[in-house]
């Protein structure tokens, strides 16, 4: 969909989006929209009881004076209590209204509307970059779409002040960054497999990330017997790929963003139920934000040293499959004892930490992963869940996650939690027993990451796929992540 930002005079053709707010005060453009109309807008106010809450609605069709298009009213609440994510919600909202309709163009009237902490250019940027998020679809496989549901929408125009285009240029990046992950998220698992996602990643050296690859004889090589034992049972070779972006100062230890990216996950011999299976495409939604956030960074060209690095592995229940009872060997040394061959995720983890750590040497890891339905059971899908013994990152991430909307919260991660993986036969087993699953779960990937490095888990299995439409996120990947990722990095590692 493309954006374009103007000064000039509001057209004559397209929808016309007007902010309206609690207070009664009304912008120039409604002023001179309900002149030309002889009041039209007024009336339709008074008629409808409308009320301008946040995000409702009140549409009037070729009011007479403005030509064929229709004037669109949207509530923006009080003015004082106006944010830059009600901004983005307030563009997202508009798309989802008329995006199948048979509207060409939107166009935003912004005068009058401000924002806390914000100026009218990043005002303006950011109700454009939520009108594009909530345009985002997947219709890739889709050969027959009826005709109400094709979108007609194809430009918006906004009309602020100037700047605004300058300020939405690094949302535009990250918003690609954002649809590269909700791609990879919706693509079946017989399209997007370790081999095919990792070819994926190569294209990112288009934007000046270096990608390296590495296949099971490398990974064999180096004992990471954890990642490969996961895959053993596919016919689709495991993979490990790094994404490298240094836009900071040459010599400094990079940020390091490492993702779990199981393609498929039937549970292996440990078989999960049928229904809802298929869902199961979508863990590698750990992976997805990497690449992503990554994408983001790169098109931005982030003032940061940033290394990604993703597990890429399927998990079948083939004959060559591993075994509830196998012990694996991880790269660390440290072995595993498997009683549950659905808990995969860590697996795969624990030699991509190690592995990132031993290579690049950071001082910060952040690890993202589809990684326990136990999650969901805390948390829904309102939160990511964070577990990290550092209070400083916590914070930071905490931060990020507001600023964005990728919101976090903190979860318990203590001694206790890391006895219940204690094994009889190996120096760790890869369950917990049955409460506190998640806790548990980071509880072992804490044995993989250093003493020297600031670390956070962040457990993403309740917002890596929207069940229903949000104001930005149509149903779907919803690219949770990116946005996250980007911003702690922008806030916390760029000069």
């Amino acid at each position: 969909m493309q954006v374009t930002f103007s000064t000039a005079a509001l057209p004559k053709t397209g929808a016309i989006i007007i902010p309206v707010f609690e207070d009664g005060k009304k912008s120039k453009a409604y002023q001179d929209i309900n002149g030309k109309t002889d009041g039209a807008l007024d009336r339709a106010i008074k008629a409808a009881g409308y009320k301008p809450k946040k995000g409702q609605f009140l549409e009037i069709i070729s009011p007479a004076g403005i030509g064929n298009g229709r004037v669109l009213l949207i509530g923006a609440g009080a003015t004082k209590d106006f944010s830059a994510l009600d901004a983005e919600a307030l563009g997202g909202r508009v798309i989802a209204r008329l995006q199948t309709s048979r509207e060409k163009i939107a166009v935003f009237a912004l005068d009058g509307l401000s924002a806390k902490k914000i100026d009218a250019g990043e005002l303006a940027a950011r109700v454009a970059h939520g009108a594009r998020m909530r345009s985002y679809r997947f219709d890739k496989y889709r050969t027959i779409v009826e005709k109400d549901d094709k979108p007609a929408l194809t430009k918006i125009a906004v009309h602020s002040s100037a700047g605004a285009k300058a300020a939405f240029t690094p949302h535009e990046k990250i918003g690609d960054g954002v649809f590269l992950t909700r791609d990879l998220v919706s693509e079946p698992a017989n399209v997007l497999y370790p081999d095919s996602f990792a070819k994926r990643c190569q294209k990112l050296v288009e934007l000046g990330v270096k990608v390296k690859v590495l296949g099971v004889p490398e990974m064999k090589k180096l004992g990471m017997g954890s990642l490969l034992g996961v895959g053993q049972g596919s016919e689709k070779p495991s993979r490990l790929v790094a994404m490298e972006w240094m836009g900071g100062k040459k010599g400094d230890a990079p940020v390091a963003l490492v993702g779990k990216g199981v393609t498929f996950d039937t549970g292996g011999i440990s078989l999960k139920p049928g229904p809802g299976m298929g869902d199961m495409k979508w863990d590698m939604g750990g992976a997805g934000a990497v690449t992503g956030a990554m994408a983001a960074l790169a098109g931005r060209k982030a003032k940061a040293n940033v290394v990604g690095v993703i597990g890429l592995v399927e998990n079948m229940p083939d004959g060559k499959a591993q075994r509830p009872g196998d012990v694996v060997k991880s790269m660390s040394g440290q072995t595993i004892e498997i009683l549950n061959t659905d808990a995969e995720g860590r697996l795969v983890l624990a030699d991509a930490l190690w592995w990132t750590q031993e290579i690049y040497k950071p001082e910060t890891v952040i690890d993202l992963a589809t990684l326990t339905g136990a999650i969901l059971v805390a948390l829904a899908h309102e939160f990511g869940g964070m577990f990290t013994k550092d209070d400083a990152l916590a914070k930071q991430l905490i931060a990020a996650g507001e600023a964005t909307g990728d919101k976090l919260w903190r979860m318990p991660l203590t001694k206790n939690h890391d006895d219940m993986i204690k094994s009889d036969i190996a120096d760790m087993q890869n369950i917990g027993g049955k409460g506190a699953g998640s806790s548990s779960a980071a509880a072992f990937l804490g044995r993989f990451v250093k003493d020297t490095v600031s670390w956070a888990h962040l457990d993403i299995a309740g917002m890596a796929w929207n069940e229903k439409d949000t104001p930005t996120i149509p149903k779907g990947g919803s690219g949770y992540g990116v946005r996250l990722l980007d911003e702690f990095v922008r806030a916390n590692f760029e000069g």
